[in-house]
């Protein structure tokens, strides 16, 4: 009879783990579908809205602002809220906010309903990755951040891109955010039938409103200037100036303001106590900046340069999403069962991606998805390798009263990165497509043999085809300039992957040098802590 009794007791301790765990991968899964809408989707919303470019990049200002609110003001929250019910709450306001864009075309009421998606999914990525380590013991977190990994990094990389494109030939726009409106209930319904013990009761603190506006004001300029500043050509625009100017100063007031609280403001900056935290915030930015970057740059050539459909477009990033999930438990495996330390794939995850990245810089405007394919499953297993090992290295040993403000500082770097990452690639591609222009444009008007022999084949093609000799040449300009045109886009988007490899060229140097710098000064601390 005991016997029977703690085999039920285990059985539905399990069943508890399995749904709370499935639940939260489910509502990360909200996030990553929210978060990436708008990267296939822009000319159909923009048709269908009719909004102008200026009055679209608020739907992706307001987003990304209020998801990077939503990880600063997470921790608080969550001394005033339980873990899981403020993730069942922020899953929710994700799904009603989703299921309202889907039925309204009022770019008002769509902007609205964008800032309180991303403020709902700031909340929810740091509560759910919370309540998994609460919830579980240390010696579980490596598989359980794997896990929990496919849904908050992976599925943005991966999976959403391909549903996404496959939804908007298929049907429209509306459909990924009825998409949405389904995972959140799915998610809400499994988290309803957790059965998770009440954390104890932590004090809470009132909440720092000055520093929270300080913040976000910031917040707020850098998002704006970041997804912006490439299109308006960064300071030429007086705009994109000052709100720089407004962004970088409220930091520095937000920063002041802190120091003045003394550890009961918003920002903990006892977190950086910790060597291993302090370094993998560090590496958060550069693995941000290869993560969104790389995602922005192989669809975006797909679809320019090789005129893939958006499904296509979507599916070429699909496979590599088995080989990151691969590399995610592998590492996992490893460092639970094996007690590999977490540094130890670091250096394979940077190599894989830097390899990567130069495989794909020699794309050509004749490449298809099989020529791509290796390139893009090795950049799978690379940052598979890299987000596993930073996660761990940054949250093992950090406590309960401040993992909460870790895990939203720790996203809020690599989202930062991902925007810094992505808007220099733009500027990169669209500096680069203007000198290329240009030097082939020169080349072409020179009049050599080459050029002369393709215009006059050319033209005979088109005159025999039935088109008079003047028009005949005039077309025949007119196709080497969209030839020349197009070939100055190919080598625009190599050189914008040769960068995301050369990033790591820079980095991985500085890294090692930060990693060596404060491993001395937790060897100074100790022996001056043994004295």
């Amino acid at each position: 009879m005991t016997t029977h009794i703690v085999a039920t007791v285990k059985h539905k301790t399990f069943v508890s783990a399995t749904l709370l765990v499935a639940g939260i991968v489910f509502a990360a899964l909200t996030e990553a579908i929210a978060s990436t809408i708008l990267s296939l989707s822009r000319g159909d919303i923009i048709g269908d809205i009719y909004a102008t470019p200026d009055e679209f990049a608020w739907l992706d200002v307001g987003y990304t602002a209020f998801k990077l609110i939503g990880f600063m003001v997470a921790a608080s929250m969550l001394t005033r809220i339980r873990p899981l019910s403020l993730v069942i709450a922020s899953t929710l306001a994700m799904g009603l906010a989703s299921g309202m864009a889907s039925a309204t075309t009022s770019l008002d009421l769509l902007i609205a309903l964008r800032i309180i998606q991303g403020l709902a999914g700031g909340v929810l990525l740091v509560a759910g990755q919370t309540t998994i380590f609460f919830a579980f013991r240390s010696a579980h977190q490596p598989i359980l951040q794997a896990l929990f990994a496919m849904g908050a990094v992976v599925a943005p990389a991966t999976v959403a891109p391909a549903l996404q494109g496959w939804l908007l030939d298929s049907q429209s726009w509306t459909w990924i955010f009825y998409c949405n409106v389904v995972l959140s209930l799915a998610a809400a319904g499994l988290l309803l039938m957790v059965e998770v013990p009440a954390p104890a009761t932590t004090r809470h603190r009132p909440l720092d409103w000055v520093g929270l506006s300080l913040v976000s004001v910031a917040l707020f300029c850098f998002s704006y200037v970041l997804s912006q500043g490439s299109r308006w050509d960064w300071f030429e625009e007086s705009r994109i100036l000052w709100l720089s100017v407004a962004g970088v100063a409220s930091l520095f007031l937000f920063l002041g303001q802190q120091v003045l609280r003394k550890g009961t403001g918003l920002f903990d900056f006892s977190l950086f106590r910790s060597d291993d935290f302090a370094f993998a915030f560090i590496v958060s930015f550069v693995a941000g900046a290869a993560l969104f970057g790389s995602a922005f740059l192989i669809p975006a050539f797909a679809v320019s340069v090789l005129a893939f459909t958006p499904t296509d477009a979507g599916l070429l990033l699909l496979p590599s999403g088995a080989l990151f999930v691969a590399a995610l438990l592998l590492a996992a495996f490893l460092m639970q069962v094996r007690r590999l330390p977490p540094f130890a794939t670091v250096p394979f995850g940077i190599v894989m991606i830097m390899l990567a990245m130069w495989m794909l810089s020699g794309s050509t405007s004749e490449s298809g998805a099989a020529d791509m394919m290796a390139a893009i499953l090795l950049r799978g297993l690379g940052l598979g390798f890299l987000f596993m090992s930073i996660t761990l290295i940054a949250f093992g040993n950090l406590d309960r009263r401040n993992l909460a403000s870790g895990i939203g500082l720790f996203n809020t770097g690599r989202q930062l990165g991902g925007l810094v990452g992505v808007a220099g690639l733009q500027t990169l591609i669209d500096h680069n497509v203007a000198g290329n222009v240009v030097v082939l444009g020169a080349s072409v008007n020179a009049g050599g043999q080459a050029v002369m022999e393709r215009l006059a084949a050319t033209t005979a093609m088109l005159a025999a085809r039935g088109m008079d000799a003047a028009p005949a040449g005039r077309a025949a300009m007119a196709l080497l300039g969209r030839a020349v045109a197009g070939q100055s886009i190919v080598i625009a988007f190599d050189t914008a992957f040769n960068a995301v490899a050369l990033l790591f060229v820079v980095a991985a140097p500085v890294l090692v040098a930060i990693k060596l710098g404060l491993a001395r000064r937790a060897k100074a601390r100790h022996t001056h802590a043994g004295r």
